[in-house]
């Protein structure tokens, strides 16, 4: 334990034994409080030192912001290394991100690429040889203003919003390590992406029409069909689905989902074959009967370096068409908005795999279709929902006249008799 003495001047001197002696510090005039905090943290170094373990971030925090005069006198009595040491033994920035990258084998290709590209954006800031400990907060603040304001490379705030996620992730894991003090994302907000209505796109069936009789190949249409009309995610769920996935007889096909897989019992999900997209498989399947069954139902692009993207991007051109924001996730948000028409969204998300939350706040469109309704003609309307819920004639409705499927149920309260639910007597 260590112990702090005081002489008549009012200076005091932590004493303490550290490698079988006896040894002192002494902290000049100090008051007491700041004294005693000193003494605690020496005991957590020596504790440190004893056990070879790595220093609390607390202490090492404390450590890195002692003056130089105090740290001096810590070094002298072999508690700490000199600061010029620490900085040449410090674990360098690049350096950690490929060893913590190479001992992630858990971490799929697409996200592998995406860590690395924060590598890249991260070293091109603060150099490779950056000790890691000395990335403070105010350098997280500044590296995250450079992303966006940056002239070339410059990013989207949802893709800087994925950088600095990331960047807290590999900060977080040096923690844990004990190889910084703090993480200096830690406290940085706005790390998740946001939705962003103005990349939205309804890809109408008009436009599909036109991009499906541009596509150069039974293959590509597919691609697109299952996207647009069969909600997978591409090109990850598209490139995973089998024929052997597909039960023709009770028109369903098993989508597997790597984004998903973490999550228990999301790894795959139930599809049904959707009356617009069954052509298209069938297309595919019968096309050539003579020739061997391959095993994936997109069997000629599955190279990992084609980008599809751009490859739907020139049939658009070619259809006439302007590509729109988000090509595949904006083909997926039109059909999880379109079924939602018809079906309860807890039925859809469990079809799309998503959450009903993720739904409402990356996928679910309002469209001019939905305005449109909300402004026509109320006869019209009226005439049209009798229509839907029973099959009746749709001619006009005469003025102040009841849709028949709203026959029998009241409108209001004053159609309520007085006799219609009968007054109970008290027997009190």
């Amino acid at each position: 334990m260590a112990s702090i003495s005081t002489d008549a001047n009012g200076n005091r001197k932590i004493q303490f034994t550290h490698l079988r002696k006896r040894r002192s510090v002494y902290v000049g005039n100090l008051k007491m409080k700041a004294t005693e905090t000193i003494a605690r943290k020496i005991e957590a170094l020596i504790e440190a030192k004893f056990s070879r373990c790595a220093l609390d971030p607390e202490v090492a925090k404390w450590v890195g912001d002692i003056s130089d005069e105090l740290a001096g006198k810590l070094v002298a009595v072999g508690l700490i290394a000199s600061r010029e040491k620490r900085q040449e033994d410090a674990t360098k920035l690049g350096e950690f991100i490929d060893a913590y990258l190479a001992s992630r084998t858990d971490i799929k290709p697409r996200t592998r690429i995406n860590f690395m590209q924060v590598r890249r954006d991260l070293v091109a800031r603060f150099g490779e040889d950056k000790p890691l400990c000395d990335v403070t907060l105010g350098d997280a603040d500044e590296w995250r203003r450079w992303l966006l304001s940056r002239e070339k490379n410059k990013l989207g705030d949802n893709t800087v919003r994925r950088h600095c996620g990331r960047a807290k992730q590999l900060f977080r894991a040096a923690l844990r390590k004990r190889l910084i003090a703090e993480n200096p994302f830690g406290d940085m907000k706005g790390c998740s992406v946001q939705a962003n209505k103005a990349r939205e796109f309804f890809v109408s069936r008009d436009v599909a029409a036109q991009v499906l009789a541009t596509c150069p190949d039974l293959e590509w249409r597919l691609i697109f069909a299952l996207a647009r009309f069969g909600g997978l995610r591409t090109p990850s769920e598209t490139l995973l689905l089998r024929w052997g996935d597909i039960d023709w007889e009770r028109g369903r096909m098993t989508v597997t989902s790597p984004k998903t897989e973490h999550h228990e019992g999301k790894g795959s999900r139930v599809v049904p074959i959707f009356p617009e997209l069954r052509p298209h498989l069938d297309e595919a399947y019968f096309q050539d009967s003579d020739s061997p069954r391959t095993e994936f139902v997109i069997a000629r692009r599955r190279d990992g370096n084609v980008n599809w993207r751009t490859q739907l991007e020139r049939i658009i051109h070619k259809a006439g068409l302007v590509p729109w924001p988000k090509l595949f996730q904006n083909l997926r948000s039109t059909r999880e908005t379109e079924l939602t028409e018809t079906f309860p969204l807890h039925v859809v998300t469990t079809w799309l795999g998503n959450s009903q939350l993720i739904a409402a706040k990356h996928y679910l469109q309002v469209t001019d279709e939905h305005f449109a309704k909300a402004t026509q003609n109320p006869t019209q309307r009226a005439t049209e929902i009798a229509d839907e819920t029973g099959n009746y004639d749709k001619r006009p409705l005469r003025e102040n006249e009841v849709p028949r499927s709203f026959r029998g149920f009241p409108l209001a309260a004053d159609t309520c008799t007085k006799n219609q639910y009968p007054r109970q007597e008290s027997n009190l």
